[in-house]
């Protein structure tokens, strides 16, 4: 016969026995699930979300500025909706500028040129010879002007090793004096009717430049946000050297960032054409500056490493909204460059306090941590 356990077996091989959890309260579990919500919601996960819903906060201020201050017109629906589709051309331009502009920020660089490069697409395709061909030639030699200029941006600054303050500056100066040159300072008259009639036309009573704008807009967030290239974009102007370390071309990743800024300045040239069914060596001054003050507003650091799509597009849409709210009040234009001053200066300040922030929670934790 085999002995059972003594009594001072037992304790001891109870001892080695796991220890039955407790049983799980649903309340908690919600509890939990609730605050990791909560928590992406105040971490850096969240801060696209939170700076885009203050945007929409300053867009919602704009309005009832509006209202108060020309109510005679906000009491009239159909004026509103007009005045909404209004301000949408108003901002398509430049919105489809400040995409490109956007990549090339997020990307560490900068890109002075794009107003010119939006003049020399334009005055290119509106020449006799290329409207000779029809639309497709104009939309095509448009967009080919604009990107291979954005080529020359990009391999001047990643393999000629410029700054891209410098090379960009250098090539606003070039692309106004070619478009002035071939244009021989004078206006070119666009001839071509469905050219024009982007800008005339609309679709289910939205005009059709406010639909090149979306589709820019949505291939831009998909390109950054769902790809490979939009992750290398933020590697890249976050960290170069360690995005060069993971194993990625730096160089030919700056010169496709600037050849993308450069395509959509081509797309912009053909949209500014049709709303003024014409083209000079002067359209489209100080794009750059609207454009890189649009993407600013929306929380892309000048440093590079950091941005959004959506929130350059709100950027461009309030300085879109305060032209026109500055325009219905018959206030003058150089006010309004002092409201949007003032505004990028407090961007600007806003940013720098919160990667000083940042940069302090960071150093407190690796202090910790060692």
């Amino acid at each position: 016969m085999t002995e059972g356990p003594t009594s001072t077996e037992a304790p001891e091989r109870a001892a080695h026995l796991p220890a039955q959890s407790p049983p799980v309260d649903p309340a908690a579990v919600d509890k939990v699930s609730t605050a990791g919500r909560l928590s992406w919601w105040r971490g850096d996960g969240g801060e696209g979300a939170r700076r885009n819903l203050a945007l929409l906060g300053v867009l919602a201020v704009l309005v009832v500025i509006g209202a108060l201050t020309r109510s005679d017109l906000y009491s009239n629906p159909d004026w509103v909706w007009d005045n909404i589709l209004s301000i949408l051309k108003l901002a398509a331009v430049v919105g489809v500028v400040t995409v490109g502009m956007t990549f090339v920020i997020i990307g560490g660089g900068i890109d002075l040129s794009v107003g010119a490069i939006v003049a020399l697409a334009g005055v290119w395709c509106t020449t006799v010879a290329t409207q000779s061909y029809g639309a497709g030639g104009m939309i095509f030699s448009a967009l080919t002007v604009g990107l291979a200029v954005g080529l020359v941006n990009g391999l001047l600054i990643s393999y000629g090793r410029l700054v891209p303050f410098i090379a960009t500056l250098a090539m606003l100066v070039a692309a106004r004096g070619l478009a002035a040159e071939i244009s021989d300072k004078q206006t070119q008259v666009s001839d071509n009717g469905f050219i024009n009639g982007l800008a005339s036309n609309d679709l289910l009573g939205i005009p059709l430049l406010v639909y090149i704008l979306a589709a820019v807009v949505a291939a831009g967030w998909v390109l950054l946000n769902r790809t490979t290239f939009g992750r290398r974009t933020v590697a890249v102007g976050g960290n170069p050297e360690a995005a060069r370390l993971a194993g990625i071309n730096v160089k030919r990743h700056t010169l496709l960032l600037y050849a993308l800024s450069g395509l959509c300045c081509g797309i912009a040239a053909i949209m500014l054409t049709a709303q003024a069914n014409s083209a000079q060596a002067a359209m489209a001054n100080l794009y750059e500056l609207d454009a890189i003050a649009a993407a600013i507003i929306g929380g892309t650091l000048l440093s590079g490493g950091r941005g959004t799509i959506i929130g350059s597009l709100l950027g461009v849409v309030i300085f879109a909204t305060i032209t026109n709210l500055f325009a219905i009040n018959g206030l003058s234009t150089e006010a309004q460059n002092m409201v949007k001053g003032g505004i990028i200066v407090a961007a600007v300040l806003v940013q720098q306090v919160q990667f000083r922030s940042l940069t302090q929670f960071l150093g407190r934790n690796r202090l910790t941590t060692t």
